[in-house]
């Protein structure tokens, strides 16, 4: 397990963290997510690094040690310890004013509807996806079985994004970071690719954000970026 030195920078008048944010990070993980929204929100913070289990690629027990539940994220602010993605993105969004929805009307009801869409609807199929192709025999064929479900999901998508630059609106919001997980893995997992240009520009996008590339550098191995 390695520490990442914390980052020096200015924090939001609004802000009444504990400066003291510390991110239990697994590689190759939805905890990505979390370094960079602490990016973009430029907030000091510590990583503490896990590593998965090469041969079952799960997460080490020394997780259970930070949380029962063994699982990261897992971010610190001081004696407070909070776990799911979505939940700790909203937790630094009412924090620090930023990120939210730009307006009180339709864009924080899209704001709140991809909040949840990206670990509600959206990851448990490719999810499953991912544990039927590992399936011996006939993996293949359930995969093949889950893929139209998919595609409904990513055909509707490429339609939000055809239809405005962000998934609550004109600005980005912690909405588009808890989407990102779940995009990126659809173009290794689950076929996407140039027949959604919308999507593809959405992803080429973010990544090309200082925060995101930020991200990347300090939170090691990620494979979907």
């Amino acid at each position: 397990m390695r520490v990442h030195p914390p980052l020096h920078r200015p924090l939001s008048h609004r802000t009444v963290l504990t400066m003291s944010l510390i991110v239990h990070h697994l590689n190759n993980s939805r905890s990505q997510r979390l370094l960079w929204m602490l990016e973009e929100l430029e907030l000091p913070y510590q990583i503490r690094f896990y590593e998965r289990d090469k041969a079952t690629m799960l997460a080490p027990p020394e997780l259970k040690k930070v949380h029962p539940l063994g699982k990261s994220p897992v971010l610190e602010d001081g004696k407070l310890k909070l776990v799911e993605t979505g939940a700790i993105c909203e937790y630094l969004v009412d924090k620090t004013g930023k990120l939210g929805p730009a307006n009180q009307g339709e864009g924080l009801l899209q704001y709140r509807q991809f909040m949840h869409y990206a670990e509600g609807s959206l990851m448990p199929n490719l999810l499953l996806m991912l544990a039927m192709s590992k399936v011996p025999l006939i993996g293949g064929i359930a995969v093949k079985k889950v893929q139209p479900m998919v595609d409904v999901h990513l055909d509707y998508v490429e339609q939000v994004l055809a239809s405005r630059p962000w998934f609550a609106g004109k600005a980005m919001t912690a909405a588009d970071i808890m989407m990102s997980f779940p995009l990126e893995a659809a173009v290794s997992r689950a076929g996407l690719g140039p027949s959604r240009p919308a999507t593809m520009a959405w992803l080429k996008k973010i990544h090309a954000r200082p925060a995101y590339k930020t991200a990347l550098e300090k939170g090691g191995t990620y494979d979907y970026a």
